[in-house]
């Protein structure tokens, strides 16, 4: 199998973990030879409830049995697409009310840019640097590194970057702006919160000029810092959000959500302004519903601060420098990036999963189920802290 997937199936980097899977099952891996491993990924944050949550699959078989895919998006009344919409729409303030979905976060953050464009009739999009929207081309170009771009330009022109939680360059935002995209949270640039209400600063300058703030909740969103959308934890409204991953809870799919008014100007001028084929699967919307329900039904999202406090707690270590991020998307970081690759595979080695993030080598990404059990936390930091207390040792050797 492991030479078939080398052979047979495209590689996105030269040493993928390549673990044989045979099962998941909760906040568990397992390998075909049998190890089991402790999820702090979640499949990169998008298995919100973990690995066959029984609701979830239970959605799935349920929907497979009524009907998979019958039509385009938008064209048919689905009940588990307009479910979810409704859904999402009633657990947001207002003006967010009307829903798109797509097939992955990627493709909602392609579909809201062309959105701000249709609106505002300009055509100049604002990123951060170091931000990450997604890897198709119009994706790439707001994303703020240069190293991840260079070899694909030239991409979407009309795009200008800005330095996150940097409020004089605030004013880069003007009235030729269609719209600004930003991460409430910053993912692969390391967890790094809003500061100094940078949010609402930038919301105000795009109120002003007459632009639209994007806000992409692709990983902060669906209760992964404690509420539903990481925005809610500051004072700002977005007139867009992007969301996906989580949002799945384990099955692909994308999301841009807007008011009516603005979502309104894809009907015409032309017709079809932003279309998919796949987008809204009924199966992939059910299992969304289901996994939302249970979000909203449950108690999970009040308990992710204190899971937040209890890894806080228990992951102090001479090596950790200091620990970014809200809720249960954290990223300690240590000295190096070599050590920090060296921690997360000897974690892995000894069945804790671990993983990277995109642009701060230094970062050990931990963003686990939310479901994730206070055993099962103190069980992946102690992996971790002797882990941590082996590299000190070999580190002081070496000294």
């Amino acid at each position: 199998m492991k030479e078939d997937f080398f052979k047979y199936q495209a590689q996105t980097s030269t040493h993928p973990l390549a673990i044989e899977i045979s099962h998941a099952n909760g906040c568990y891996v397992y390998g075909s030879n049998g190890k089991e491993y402790l999820d702090f990924i979640a499949g990169v944050s998008a298995n919100t409830l973990g690995h066959n949550h029984p609701k979830i699959s239970q959605a799935i078989k349920d929907q497979v049995d009524k009907y998979t895919h019958v039509m385009v998006y938008g064209e048919f009344v689905q009940k588990p697409q307009v479910d979810l919409c409704k859904l999402l729409a009633a657990n947001l303030p207002k003006p967010l009310e009307t829903v798109y979905l797509t097939n992955s976060g990627t493709e909602a953050t392609e579909g809201a840019m062309k959105l701000a464009k249709r609106y505002t009739g300009r055509s100049e999009i604002i990123a951060a640097k170091n931000g990450y929207h997604g890897n198709t081309q119009g994706a790439m170009s707001v994303c703020g590194s240069e190293e991840q771009n260079s070899a694909f330009r030239p991409l979407i022109p009309g795009i200008k970057f800005i330095k996150f939680n940097d409020l004089n360059d605030i004013n880069k935002i003007t009235s030729n702006t269609a719209g600004v995209i930003l991460e409430t949270i910053q993912g692969g640039a390391g967890f790094i919160q809003s500061q100094n209400d940078y949010l609402e600063k930038v919301k105000e300058r795009c109120t002003e000029v007459g632009a639209l703030l994007i806000l992409d909740e692709i990983q902060s969103g669906i209760g992964r810092t404690g509420k539903l959308f990481g925005f809610e934890n500051y004072n700002v409204i977005p007139d867009i959000i992007v969301a996906g991953k989580g949002l799945g809870g384990g099955m692909p799919i994308g999301a841009f959500i807007s008011s009516y008014q603005i979502m309104d100007c894809l009907k015409q001028h032309p017709k079809l302004g932003h279309i998919t084929t796949f987008g809204g699967h009924p199966v992939i919307a059910a299992a969304a519903f289901v996994t939302l329900t249970e979000l909203l039904d449950s108690d999970l999202m009040e308990q992710v601060l204190y899971k937040e406090s209890l890894f806080r707690k228990l992951l102090v270590h001479p090596l950790i420098t200091e620990i970014r991020g809200r809720g249960l998307m954290l990223a300690p970081l240590v000295e190096s990036s070599e050590m920090a690759s060296q921690i997360i595979l000897k974690c892995i080695d000894k069945g804790l999963l671990l993983f990277w993030l995109l642009f701060e080598g230094k970062a050990i990404r931990i963003t686990p189920p939310l479901n994730i059990s206070e055993d099962e936390i103190y069980k992946g930091c102690n992996i971790l802290i002797g882990v941590l207390n082996e590299v000190l040792a070999e580190y002081d050797q070496s000294n």
